[in-house]
């Protein structure tokens, strides 16, 4: 896959670590004389490009017809947005992915504006955090379908409802599925007859609507 990412401070150059590091294409291109010797630092030079991201000539130069995915995660909204729509509207790539700054902006970053997915890091942070304060032990481990499912971790306490019971007994959320079940070291691909036990580790799908209902059976009472 070829990805142009579009703002080379510290998430772009994260992210294209990563993305070389998973074996992916990849090119980063910024205007800053500071940045631009930090990524040569980093990165291989191939990787590097030296321009603005907004500049449709210069985005055309560096590759962007031949983009599978473009990520604009400049510190600057607005030059996020034009590197999107760019990307979407003049030049066809498949897939936009815009870093929202100012959460105050993010009603902007829409389909219209040729976004498909906007990350906004602020209200994402809050929202872990907030989860991280009511929903006790449970991690969440991936999440998927763009936010709206998770495969989440979490012990069972001794006196959660579950405890003791058979899974085929238990009075699931409606979108969760119980992947695996962790005991002393051991995997256990669960069933219905499984009973759960205190202090067993579940691993679940869930839908991220559902995972407070999901906690609350796993949890503490």
């Amino acid at each position: 896959m070829f990805v142009l990412i579009v703002g080379g401070g510290k998430v772009g150059s994260h992210l294209a670590r990563l993305l070389l590091e998973e074996g992916h294409e990849v090119r980063v291109i910024d205007s800053r004389e500071d940045v631009l010797l930090k990524l040569h630092r980093e990165l291989p030079a191939e990787v590097i490009h030296n321009g603005d991201g907004t500049d449709p000539v210069r985005l055309e130069q560096t590759g962007i017809r031949h983009a599978d995915v473009l990520a604009a995660v400049t510190g600057n909204d607005e030059a996020n947005l034009v590197a999107t729509s760019l990307a979407r509207f003049e030049f066809n790539v498949t897939r936009t992915i815009a870093r929202v700054n100012n959460p105050r902006n993010q009603w902007l970053f829409n389909a219209e504006m040729g976004v498909d997915v906007a990350i906004n890091q602020a209200d994402l942070m809050a929202k872990l955090i907030v989860e991280e304060m009511s929903l006790g032990d449970m991690v969440t481990l991936l999440k998927l379908r763009k936010g709206d499912v998770e495969l989440v971790e979490e012990k069972i306490a001794e006196s959660a409802i579950v405890n003791g019971k058979a899974i085929r007994d238990i009075a699931w959320p409606p979108h969760c599925t119980v992947a695996a079940v962790l005991r002393k070291g051991d995997v256990i691909a669960p069933n219905g007859n499984t009973v759960l036990q205190a202090f067993d580790e579940v691993l679940a799908v869930v839908r991220t609507t559902e995972r407070k209902a999901l906690a609350d059976l796993l949890g503490r009472k």
